[in-house]
């Protein structure tokens, strides 16, 4: 019924040729014997994901409108997103010790960076006209973020989403060290045991979840992009 359902989804936001795709991706993962794994997997990145997109672009927001806002998080964003990762497990480790919940703070520390980044870039470089036209017709300050600026600058944001998904995988797989139980954890007791068929297998289910989520947000952001007329560059 998962794999159904997940299909499905993929179809509405992608077309056919991707429902069936993904349909034949999960069902590879079923098949494999590594699904209890994956699902565990998809729950852990998909909260961390969700937290990253949500809080980032909220932040994203607030630096579009403040540029000392947009100052401040800039560097704390290189730095995040140049520091190797393993090193950004290591203050959480020694706040909350080894876990899921460690696992989950470390993946939204990493990915919550695209969110914050993509949000303001989106909402710094739409067109001055529609703003403009907005403005004469008198609407306020939150009228023109929540129905002029965001649903305009929607499309760059799910390329946001994108990066946000591909960044919390990145990290899952290095999560791996502080306890978590899914695809990842194979991929790390492979890696250990020299077993090169466990290792293979879960590190495919990995890319099948990452390639899904990828081609469904862009699929998504670029219907988008289509009925607005607007490009996400």
């Amino acid at each position: 019924a998962v794999i159904i359902i997940y299909s499905f989804i993929a179809w509405k936001a992608g077309g056919y040729k991707l429902g069936i795709a993904t349909f034949t991706g999960l069902l590879f993962l079923a098949s494999s014997g590594i699904w209890p794994e994956t699902m565990l997997s998809v729950y852990l990145c998909g909260i961390a994901v969700i937290i990253s997109f949500l809080a980032g672009s909220a932040l994203g927001i607030w630096a579009a409108k403040n540029n000392t806002v947009s100052a401040i998080l800039r560097p704390i964003n290189d730095t995040l997103q140049t520091m190797p990762l393993f090193v950004i497990l290591i203050p959480f480790v020694m706040i909350f010790k080894i876990g899921e919940f460690t696992a989950l703070l470390a993946i939204i520390a990493y990915a919550i960076v695209p969110a914050i980044r993509y949000t303001e870039h989106g909402l710094r470089n739409l067109p001055s006209g529609v703003i403009e036209a907005a403005k004469m017709m008198g609407c306020t300050d939150r009228q023109m973020l929540w129905s002029v600026k965001i649903p305009l600058a929607l499309p760059v944001m799910m390329l946001g989403l994108n990066q946000t998904i591909m960044f919390g995988i990145a990290m899952l797989v290095i999560a791996a060290l502080v306890g978590t139980n899914g695809l990842e954890q194979t991929v790390y007791i492979g890696l250990s045991d020299g077993n090169f068929g466990v290792g293979l297998i879960a590190g495919m289910g990995l890319a099948i979840i990452a390639m899904i989520a990828d081609r469904m947000t862009q699929s998504w952001s670029l219907r988008r992009q289509n009925k607005y007329g607007i490009s996400a560059d």
